[in-house]
């Protein structure tokens, strides 16, 4: 993509999610997020109205009765996004390929961010940590993460999500809001999630296009790994190989679902052909309450 090229996505990209962050985003981020960065003040018994994400259950165990954590609002919060830019983000069957998608996605939160007078970084990575941008505040900078997420090419195309979380975990001492943007094409990075859900507050956003879901009959096909570069020559026509395909997707989705509900990480599915809106929305409410 040449560079006006770019400066035309960037500004294209700007106008419709800062509207979309002002107008939908903003109130449903702030009750969702920004109640998470906050310093322990007290513990005092539940009222009608507190968040059950509030109940200190240990207390509540030794009393017998429900008791709640009281939390002191920080001036600014740290939002962190960690987006995954391998080699399968340049898939798309649709109208847009997941880079572009993703690029989206985090214009809209990075807006909300600053809306809210937080703090914004980023962390690109493939199956290593390819660039590391400070938490910031302001348009330029958000600016900045738009172009980047567009143009950057990275200088490996696999996916380590353990990598990039323990990096996170690592370079951000204070605890944070964070992003994990992904298709979760990955395995083996329970842990590592699980250890950085304890110090930070994080949030899956896992991304994918409708046409990975099935293998179409189509004949025989020549396929190429956009992460490992391995190519195959494979029968489409072929009910076997559709049902391997098929098993292997259903496989990584039932990894997926799992290590979310067993680290305690709220996640959300957003599909490329969809509008991101509604489940975002739904998905802000959700943590809210």
């Amino acid at each position: 993509m040449e560079t006006q090229d770019i400066l035309k996505k960037v500004r294209h990209i700007e106008i419709k999610t800062r509207g979309l962050s002002r107008q939908v985003f903003a109130g449903q981020y702030h009750s969702a997020f920004k109640g998470k960065g906050m310093t322990f003040s007290e513990v005092r018994e539940y009222q009608y109205g507190d968040a059950i994400r509030d109940v200190d259950w240990n207390v509540t165990a030794r009393f017998n009765h429900p008791y709640v954590k009281v939390f002191e609002e920080e001036r600014e919060l740290t939002v962190m996004l960690l987006i995954d830019i391998s080699g399968s983000k340049d898939f798309g069957t649709d109208l847009v390929f997941k880079r572009e998608f993703i690029a989206e996605l985090a214009a809209v939160l990075s807006f909300s961010a600053i809306q809210n007078n937080d703090k914004i970084g980023v962390i690109l990575f493939s199956s290593k940590v390819e660039k590391f941008i400070p938490p910031q505040k302001g348009r330029k900078h958000i600016l900045r993460i738009i172009s980047e997420l567009l143009r950057f090419e990275p200088t490996e195309k696999g996916t380590n999500i353990s990598n990039a979380l323990e990096y996170f975990t690592g370079m951000i001492k204070k605890r944070s809001t964070a992003f994990l943007i992904s298709d979760f094409i990955d395995r083996s990075f329970d842990n590592a999630l699980m250890i950085a859900n304890k110090k930070h507050d994080v949030a899956a956003l896992r991304i994918f296009d409708p046409g990975e879901r099935t293998m179409p009959p189509m004949g025989l096909v020549d396929f190429t790994d956009p992460e490992t570069g391995e190519m195959k020559t494979i029968d489409t026509s072929s009910r076997k190989n559709r049902m391997l395909y098929m098993n292997w997707w259903k496989a990584l989705e039932s990894y997926q679902t799992e290590t979310f509900r067993k680290t305690g990480v709220d996640a959300v599915n957003l599909a490329t052909d969809e509008d991101y809106v509604q489940p975002l929305v739904k998905f802000f409410k959700k943590r809210s309450m």
